[in-house]
């Protein structure tokens, strides 16, 4: 029994190795990041193979199979229905629209939303998709990613310029992150849409990169609002991260 418990863990964590490598990775590649040894791993993704939760390319290489899709579908509305009480917490003390995305793939998706109360108040349609280099939750998303990945995403979604502002070079982006890790917050100001700034913060434990947010008119998400709006966000998502926690 404690084979079989043990052999279940290595097999979720050759999923999550896929998933971090952006889904695709070499049977040389898996050893090296595991520290499994081949045979081992080799059995495993057979397996997995056969359950249909990875599949392998015609060049050998190992990808995360479409069996995963159902399970990712329903945890992400799962995850979704969880935040809406922290999202409700931020609105009613922030009084701004509150969100909730994820990094998926290469793309920034809105899982969950509470909207403003205000008359003039900003949409993110869940389910929505954006590119991540122009968002604040987005480039919250990319901070928790390794400098090599984020290249590696930049270099296949590209950094169009939604406005002035955007950031198009990503030198320029990969020195934001630096600053956004070390202050701990990342903020979308007007890059995204003129007239709109946006502030966001990571979920600190979360299984896969994800990060709340609150975007509002620029003419009421000051500078200055930002700077008071941080500190409520980074209890809130602390809470909420230790309610996601395993063992909870």
């Amino acid at each position: 029994m404690a084979e079989a418990v043990r052999s279940l863990e290595r097999a979720f964590e050759l999923l999550e190795h896929l998933a971090d490598a952006g889904g695709e990775m070499a049977l040389s590649e898996l050893t090296e990041a595991s520290g499994l040894p081949m045979p081992t791993i080799y059995r495993l993704m057979r397996t997995l193979v056969n359950l249909g939760y990875v599949r392998q390319e015609p060049s050998k290489r190992y990808a995360l199979g479409p069996r995963l899709i159902r399970l990712g579908d329903g945890a992400g509305r799962l995850l979704g229905s969880w935040a809406r009480p922290a999202l409700e917490r931020l609105v009613d003390e922030v009084g701004e629209t509150a969100n909730m995305a994820v990094l998926e793939g290469d793309e920034v998706v809105y899982v969950a939303q509470v909207p403003s109360r205000h008359s003039m108040r900003m949409f993110t349609e869940v389910g929505r998709r954006v590119k991540p280099h122009c968002t604040g939750v987005g480039k919250a998303l990319l901070a928790q990613l390794p400098e090599q990945r984020v290249r590696e995403v930049l270099g296949r979604t590209g950094m169009p310029a939604n406005t002035p502002r955007t950031l198009t070079d990503p030198d320029a982006l990969v020195a934001e992150l630096i600053r956004i890790r070390e202050q701990g917050y990342a903020v979308d100001d007007e890059e995204q849409e003129i007239g709109v700034r946006c502030v966001a913060v990571p979920l600190a434990g979360a299984p896969a990169p994800t990060a709340l947010s609150v975007s509002g008119p620029s003419v009421r998400m000051t500078r200055d609002a930002v700077s008071t709006v941080v500190p409520v966000m980074r209890d809130i998502a602390g809470r909420f991260a230790k309610e996601l926690s395993p063992g909870r």
